[in-house]
């Protein structure tokens, strides 16, 4: 039985949790696959710690993995105004050829209007401004836009890592595909090749779906009452043949694993109330928060999130509320490193 009232629930301060600075991992371990994982499960309340190179051992025969194909823009680029002005932007979502949400630092210093340029070959212009630092820009280039952003873009690694990254590619996983996030889907950084390839040997099928990260994901919720939280949306895909597969397994009770948050958000969006997956390419902006009743997802791979985030909302409507809390209180204490390059966890 919980200890915590279901109108606590819905407070931000109740998914706080105390971390030290030094468990906020800031370069990727290598191999991918040798982090740690804390395996929780649900039936039996009982936590155990293992490497990640054993999560086959966790997994069934019949299985389905599904994971995020996305891959990471190199979305922050740095310009300057006319005035010399130095600003950095960072790319959040796009609307059309041209046009594009996104962040932009130093935001008082912007009006509607300012040109910014990053090269001679490509430029944009402020046609909007939104709260949170959020603007509507258009871009101005020569050639290929994709071609232009390689040039000049960096990956955006996320606010609490400082360090420099060596291989830009450890910030995308394995299977990165489709390029639009402006982040990785973390819990997939801990896949290699080969542990893909014993997976599939061993049974399991893996599908592919589609997630753009906004920069929302690390957007603190602000308001005490989550309600009042404005999700953001991000674009999602399902194919036919993936939905089939997953309704195939569903309807023979075999279990869906999702790799990340992003997979449990594509999965609970594209589904009816029956649990049935539909097959479709929009935007969604489900929020999953306790009380939340999950009807395609069984287990979840995913890594340790941000104190008060919609991310650790979303676990505790997966594990329960004092469950989560328990698993992460254990997690400092065993001193797992946390956050995007950091240790992962099962759940199920």
């Amino acid at each position: 039985m919980s200890n915590i009232k279901n109108e606590d629930l819905l407070k931000k301060e109740s998914y706080f949790y105390d971390l030290p600075e030094e468990l906020i991992a800031q370069t990727p371990i290598e191999p991918r696959d040798s982090s740690r994982l804390l395996v929780y499960s649900k039936d039996a309340k009982k936590i155990q710690h293992d490497k990640f190179y054993n999560i086959l051992n966790y997994l069934k025969k019949g299985d389905v993995l599904v994971v995020n194909n996305t891959r990471v823009l190199p979305a922050r680029l740095f310009g300057y105004k006319d005035t010399g002005a130095k600003i950095e932007i960072l790319l959040q979502k796009r609307l059309n050829l041209k046009e594009w949400e996104v962040i932009a630092r130093p935001f008082k210093r912007l009006s509607e209007g300012t040109e910014i340029h990053f090269s001679e070959n490509l430029s944009c212009v402020i046609l909007k401004k939104y709260e949170y630092g959020s603007c509507l820009i258009k871009f101005q280039y020569d050639g290929v836009f994709e071609t232009r952003l390689e040039e000049v873009g960096q990956v955006p690694l996320p606010p609490y890592i400082h360090e420099k990254l060596k291989d830009k590619e450890r910030y995308q996983t394995v299977y990165a595909k489709v390029e639009g996030s402006s982040a990785a889907p973390t819990a997939g950084l801990h896949f290699t090749k080969q542990l893909l390839n014993k997976i599939k040997d061993f049974g399991i099928e893996i599908v592919e779906v589609l997630l753009h990260v906004g920069l929302g994901t690390f957007r603190p919720v602000k308001e005490s009452n989550i309600l009042e939280h404005k999700m953001h949306s991000e674009y999602i895909e399902m194919s036919e043949r993936n939905a089939e597969i997953i309704n195939q397994a569903k309807k023979e009770g075999r279990r869906i694993i999702a790799v990340g948050t992003t997979s449990v958000r594509v999965l609970e969006s594209c589904c009816d109330d029956n649990g049935i997956i539909i097959p479709q390419h929009r935007e969604t902006d489900i929020f999953i928060y306790p009380s939340y009743k999950f009807k395609v997802v069984d287990a979840l791979i995913t890594n340790f999130h941000l104190p008060e985030s919609t991310l650790i909302m979303l676990v505790s409507a997966f594990a329960g509320y004092d469950e989560t809390m328990k698993i992460y209180k254990t997690a400092v204490q065993e001193k797992y490193r946390f956050f995007s390059f950091g240790d992962a966890m099962f759940i199920y």
